[in-house]
């Protein structure tokens, strides 16, 4: 073994310290150097990431309630948070130069007062650096296999890992969707940004030409992530956690059954995320294991890539780098763990934190 493989993990760049309540959930801006984080009192705070200090605290929603998730994406535009409470709301912030603005630009009532966070539309999108400037290049469809192909599998330290960094930027509007658990846990529901009306609720019953589907058997829906494959040509595809560890791929042109069932874990999915090609991803559970898998939309199946075993068990959150180099998952065991996404083998774990990291 090299001894650059024995160094210890970094030390935090940055403790920001100032909520008066656990930290439930946390988002980076898409393109400017800022952060969001939100607690469990309610308060969404706006922190300067070059800087390390607080920009600006809003009470987004009730101190009894507190946000489940915070969430921003260039597809909304670069001055657009959403917050997600417990109070049964999701709420649309306009980004100031103070700080939010003074009320909501949306508010919609879900009537959904579960754990289940939401999730903004995913486009697959990759970063070519020329020089000192970052192109965005969109991933059409015949270029998708060809970019995955060509990606270098690189080293397997942890700083090889950590630089160069892509950052998630698109031009493209229009995708203003939100997907979470709906009102009847058991389900999804998409929302429309623009206009505060459901668009869609998985499964849909009354379908023409499908068979009725339920998902109550399965229990809660616990983690949601929503995305656009090249293949859609534009529509929606949603990959939804339940509580008995099952996990179901929607297309939103057949919302009466989903395009797959699998069942990679015994306990409750808890975490769910799509890399940046939308080409596969990585699950969370309440049991032992995380999964990386697969999404082959040439058989409509979600195969498994990697299975991860844990010494204890509980993974609240996962993450990708928009790159698909490396991949984080975040432990009721107080630490966060960084992967190599593509091969699986572990790189680094940060023990700072002294409680479950979100």
């Amino acid at each position: 073994m090299s001894s650059k493989s024995k160094r210890p993990p970094p030390d935090p760049v940055a403790v920001l310290r100032g909520h008066r309540a656990s930290v439930s959930d946390v988002c980076f801006h898409p393109s400017r150097p800022i952060l969001f984080t939100a607690s469990s009192d309610g308060e969404l705070r706006i922190w300067d990431t070059i800087q390390h200090r607080t920009i600006s605290s809003s009470w987004a929603h009730s101190g009894a309630h507190g946000i489940i998730a915070v969430a921003c994406s260039s597809l909304l535009g670069n001055n657009k948070v959403v917050s997600q409470g417990r109070d049964g709301t999701v709420k649309c912030w306009d980004i100031e130069e103070g700080g939010l603005s003074r009320t909501p630009s949306l508010t919609i009532r879900t009537n959904a007062y579960h754990f289940c966070k939401l999730s903004l539309v995913k486009k697959p999108v990759t970063n070519v650096m020329q020089g000192k400037e970052t192109v965005d290049i969109e991933i059409s469809d015949d270029s998708r296999g060809k970019t995955a192909e060509s990606q270098v599998e690189g080293s397997d330290t942890i700083e090889d890992h950590l630089q160069g960094g892509l950052t998630e930027k698109t031009h493209v509007q229009g995708l203003k969707y939100v997907a979470m658990a709906g009102e009847q846990s058991s389900e999804v529901e998409i929302w429309d940004l623009n206009t505060g009306e459901r668009s869609a609720r998985l499964p849909q019953g009354n379908v023409v030409g499908s068979s009725s589907f339920s998902t109550k058997e399965r229990g809660m829906c616990m983690a949601v992530q929503s995305f656009l494959p090249p293949e859609s040509q534009g529509f929606l595809n949603v990959l939804a956690g339940y509580e008995d560890g099952s996990m179901l791929w929607w297309d939103i042109r057949n919302p009466g059954i989903p395009m797959t069932s699998v069942r990679f874990h015994s306990e409750p999915v808890l975490s769910l995320c799509i890399d940046g090609l939308c080409n596969g991803g990585i699950s969370g559970a309440a049991d032992n294991k995380v999964v990386i898998y697969n999404l082959d939309y040439c058989m409509g199946s979600c195969v498994v890539k990697k299975e991860i075993s844990l010494e204890r068990p509980g993974i609240s959150s996962t993450s990708i780098r928009p790159d698909c180099k490396i991949a984080a998952t975040a432990g009721w065991d107080h630490r966060i763990r960084i992967y190599n996404y593509r091969k699986g083998n572990p790189l680094a774990i940060l023990k700072y934190h002294h409680a479950t990291v979100q």
